[in-house]
């Protein structure tokens, strides 16, 4: 009944005097109470005479937004911004606008603007944190579950690199503690390949039809240079081959 009186009260002295002020009261007044049209044809009316009153204009853009008319409203509070960027209302106002629309990174950013004028607004500082966790995780990376520690990491690289006899399977130190030394197995002598323990000058002979087969050894450094003499007396015997029955081996 009291907003009613007001309403009545506002609306008289602007009829008595169409180039009054007292329109912007008035139509703040239709606005709260839900009247936004004729909040709307006020504001408008008014600032025809006063273009430059910017709590009508403030009112104008809001009255709009709630109205659902986007574009018109953005357009009345980005003019209230140029002229006044400091104004909560319309950085709320224009905030509301992107956030209707989708557009979470532009509304969140008139949000926090708007806070660091309003610090202990709490709409404000839940807005922030609830539009800010639903940008955040498209670009943090998420967190590793359960995954291999240091320890775990230099177990399964021995497991694949050496033979099961000489992977440690000690447990892994308790927290805090620190991880004894590694030390290796001692590597089993590798077998020379039956070419490379033959004499230089008399290589041993490969059947025509079949190609020699590497000695077998564990995987490790030792297991490089086995396949490096393996391969050596490959290209010896077929050298030799190639040299014809007619000439002496070592020749």
């Amino acid at each position: 009944m009291a907003d009613s009186a007001r309403i009545e009260e506002l609306r008289r002295r602007v009829q008595k005097d169409p180039a009054s002020i007292a329109f912007a009261q008035l139509a703040e007044e239709y606005r709260r109470a839900g009247r936004l049209q004729e909040a709307v044809e006020t504001c408008r009316t008014g600032l025809g005479r006063h273009p430059g009153y910017l709590s009508a204009r403030v009112t104008l853009g809001r009255a709009l937004l709630e109205l659902g008319e986007l574009d018109g409203a953005q357009e009345e509070l980005k003019q209230v911004l140029k002229t006044a960027p400091e104004n909560l209302a319309a950085l709320r106002g224009l905030a509301d606008i992107h956030h209707r629309r989708g557009e979470l990174r532009e509304a969140l950013a008139h949000y926090r603007t708007a806070l660091e004028f309003a610090p202990h607004d709490p709409e404000l500082e839940r807005l922030v944190e609830e539009i800010g966790g639903q940008l955040e995780p498209a670009t943090r990376t998420p967190p590793v579950v359960d995954g291999l520690s240091f320890e775990d990491v230099q177990r399964e690289f021995l497991s694949l690199s050496l033979p099961p006899s000489e992977v440690s399977t000690e447990a892994a130190p308790a927290e805090g503690e620190a991880p004894p030394a590694a030390v290796p197995a001692a590597a089993p002598a590798l077998p020379l390949p039956p070419a490379a323990a033959a004499a230089p000058e008399a290589p041993p002979a490969v059947p025509a039809d079949a190609a020699p087969s590497p000695a077998a050894a564990p995987p490790g450094s030792g297991a490089v240079e086995a396949l490096e003499q393996w391969l050596e007396a490959i290209v010896s015997d077929r050298e030799r081959r190639a040299a014809g029955p007619g000439l002496p081996d070592g020749h």
